[in-house]
């Protein structure tokens, strides 16, 4: 019991770390030697406990997203209200780590791992958004409201990397903004 402990412990140290790195170096320069340093441990630790630097990253943007999903259980079906304003929460709440999500979504698709961890996200999301606007709008066909659900998506997404070149962009105002449009849920 007290190894299964010391690990707990080892991989929230090695997730904080790789937190607060990305949030002060970047990306870039959140290196595992760095994350190791940060946190104490040696490559070996955390090898045991994550594949690849790549792999603490994504569990940090990963966790990121989860504490502001409306329903992270699955327990209740979202409506495109919540949806979209998680969206918004996590971009103004979390701008480090948004970046960082924003940047892999940018490169992952040169990396396997990355670029198929940000598919199955979008892919996840998109069906998400399809259902909460095929429930809002009952007569739309299912491939209509995964259209439009893309759009939205596509529309919050350039709205971040606006924010993301401009950090005095109105994300928030121009998210809520874009969504309500008819293009999109009418």
């Amino acid at each position: 019991m007290a190894r299964y402990q010391a690990g707990i412990r080892t991989e929230a140290r090695i997730i904080d770390a790789t937190r607060e790195l990305l949030g002060e170096a970047g990306l870039d320069g959140t290196t595992l030697k760095a994350i190791c340093d940060r946190a104490g441990v040696r490559a070996g630790s955390f090898y045991n406990l994550f594949d690849s630097k790549e792999a603490a990253v994504l569990r940090v943007v990963k966790d990121a997203i989860r504490a502001v999903d409306p329903h992270p259980s699955g327990d209740a079906p979202d409506s495109l209200e919540e949806l979209v304003e998680a969206y918004i929460s996590f971009v103004t709440g979390q701008p480090d780590v948004a970046r960082v999500y924003l940047k892999i979504a940018i490169s992952g698709a040169t990396n396997g791992s990355l670029g198929g961890s940000m598919k199955r996200h979008h892919e996840r999301r998109v069906a998400r958004f399809s259902d909460a606007i095929g429930r809002e709008n009952p007569e739309l066909a299912p491939s209509e409201s995964e259209a439009r659900a893309e759009i939205v998506l596509a529309t919050l997404s350039g709205l971040a990397f606006m924010w993301m070149l401009d950090p005095g962009f109105d994300f928030a105002h121009r998210a809520r903004l874009a969504v309500n449009t008819s293009l999109i849920t009418h």
